[in-house]
């Protein structure tokens, strides 16, 4: 019996459907991994082979091939280390969520996922069938218990690898990042940990996957529930906890480097540049352009985006009309220069003018109103989208959620683009990461944080003119997107009711223009996309 055996976590970002490029990752990971970490074995994330989340690629069969050709790819070139790497493994019974323990160039074991998560952004069940029994390996004189995410969720899998005698606890994951979300996954593991006795290894993914963020922060824990090492955030790597039988044969794993917890605004910041990253760079695109206005969203959108691909990636592109101030000129153009980007300055008045002649017959007789503002704004996506198509770069838009909830946007206007970084960023969200920003280096005006917001649609325009004060819309919005609470429940927290019913009737009655959306970075507990799905149209009545 063997007195230490050393785990590698290898913490990667992979890519969807690239199953030979991510079966050439394992390989050359585990390979590394052995050579130079001496690792004994080497923890690959959940369903590492076809990336996750696959969704309906699963049914292709030709996708099926390239996983059964990669999982045999792996088995055949890693002959002197041994990997457990999560694939989807197709049976007749149905496909499953799977780990494979791979050794000596053979398939060791398999474990299935037991716990199908389908809640949130999850749908696992239309996919995987669940898997039913414990998986306990003896390798190299450890007994290993096999878990996949979900698994650790629920106490009954751990209970049953214990039962069938697991000494250590292995989990490989694909746990998409949330506010809060790591502080969870440690309670959760530490109250498993704690009930059977075990120490516990966990392997998370990192990237980007259109609104999912994968942060990493993988971590060992002793049988106590203490985290004895945690990898960084957002960052690839593989790291190794050497794993010591001690007195009575009890495993303990011996100290490694512990990553600290970030903050609120730096973790959110963190996932809203790897999304922005992997976004651009998976889909090839050569850099993106930018409509920059001198107000706080199209800000803190740039400073996003150069952190994400350098700034000779970004076009930025003020569009006045006769509605700019002088400030959001002067503004713009200064963050520009300190972020050191292409900047152009490109006027949509004449555009305007020409819309509103042309338009002259079918408004004579109505007053101007928000079709007239709406008009601004498509006109700037006109330009917008034409630098695109003739540049490659794809199109960042900077809307928050506080407009998208509200409709606060324009449709075909300002909400056009290909990807949308703080599409799930309230607005009072939006100035906290702006000062977490700046506090790393000055990279935005203080006065565009500082002054009031406005579209800059209509003479002397605010966004109170049109909604409540954002200390009481963003609040208000939370409650009901996130805590799916009722006008009752929010109004006894102390606001007014006819506020509470006004915004929820705005949110209900802009499904529509969330539905046309670009993709946006996912980082609150309910964000528009993935995990809210409501009709369009409905006779719902609060």
């Amino acid at each position: 019996m063997t007195d230490s055996f050393k785990i590698a976590l290898a913490q990667l970002d992979l890519l969807v459907g690239d199953v030979q490029g991510n079966a050439t990752r394992v390989v050359t990971t585990a390979r590394r991994a052995r050579a130079e970490l001496g690792a004994d074995l080497i923890l690959f994330p959940e369903l590492t082979l076809s990336g996750y989340p696959p969704e309906d690629l699963l049914f292709h069969r030709g996708f099926r091939r390239q996983i059964e050709a990669g999982l045999e790819r792996v088995r055949q070139e890693v002959q002197d280390a041994s990997v457990v790497v999560g694939f989807p493994e197709y049976t007749r019974a149905g496909i499953y969520n799977s780990a494979a323990l791979i050794s000596g160039g053979s398939i060791a074991a398999i474990h299935r996922k037991a716990e199908l998560p389908n809640y949130k952004v999850f749908d696992e069940k239309r996919y995987f069938q669940p898997g039913a029994q414990p998986t306990v390996v003896d390798h190299q004189g450890f007994k290993i218990g096999l878990l996949v995410c979900e698994d650790i969720w629920e106490p009954e899998s751990t209970q049953l690898a214990r039962s069938d005698g697991a000494e250590l606890l292995v989990v490989i994951n694909a746990s998409p990042f949330e506010l809060h979300k790591q502080r969870e996954r440690e309670d959760i593991a530490r109250i498993r940990a704690r009930d059977v006795g075990l120490p516990l290894a966990y392997v998370n993914i990192i990237g980007g996957q259109d609104e999912l963020i994968f942060d990493g922060n993988s971590f060992v824990m002793d049988a106590d529930g203490r985290v004895i090492m945690r990898a960084p955030a957002y960052e690839e790597g593989t790291y190794v906890v050497e794993f010591v039988r001690q007195g009575r044969g009890k495993i303990v794993p011996q100290p490694g480097s512990i990553a600290p917890e970030l903050s609120d605004e730096a973790s959110v910041y963190g996932a809203l540049v790897l999304g922005v990253r992997d976004y651009v760079n998976k889909h090839g695109f050569p850099g993106v352009v930018m409509g920059l206005s001198g107000g706080v969203d199209s800000a803190l959108t740039l400073a996003i985006a150069v952190d994400a691909l350098g700034a000779d990636r970004v076009h930025a592109v003020m569009m006045p009309s006769r509605y700019t101030s002088p400030m959001s000129l002067q503004d713009a153009e200064e963050q520009a220069r300190l972020l050191g980007v292409k900047y152009s300055m490109l006027s949509i008045e004449s555009m305007f003018e020409a819309t509103l002649a042309t338009l002259k017959g079918e408004f004579a007789g109505r007053p101007p109103d928000a079709s007239e503002e709406n008009i601004q704004s498509r006109c700037r996506m006109l330009l917008l989208m034409g630098i695109s198509n003739k540049t490659g770069k794809m199109l960042l838009t900077t809307g928050n959620k506080s407009e998208m909830a509200v409709g606060y946007a324009t449709l075909y206007g300002d909400m056009a683009g290909g990807f949308a970084p703080i599409k799930d960023c309230s607005k009072l969200l939006v100035y906290r990461l702006s000062a977490y920003r700046n506090s790393l280096g000055r990279v935005i005006p203080q006065r565009v944080i500082d002054r009031p917001p406005s579209a800059e649609l209509r003479h002397e325009q605010k966004d109170s003119d049109s909604l409540p004060p954002y200390e009481v819309l963003d609040p208000i919005l939370e409650a009901f997107i996130e805590e799916d609470l009722s006008v009752d429940e929010i109004e006894a927290r102390g606001f007014d009711r006819a506020t509470v019913g006004r915004v929820l009737d705005l949110v209900k009655r802009n499904e529509y223009k969330r539905r046309q959306a670009p993709p946006g970075v996912r980082v609150s507990r309910r964000a528009f996309g993935r995990d809210w799905r409501y009709t369009i149209t409905n006779g719902y009545r609060r």
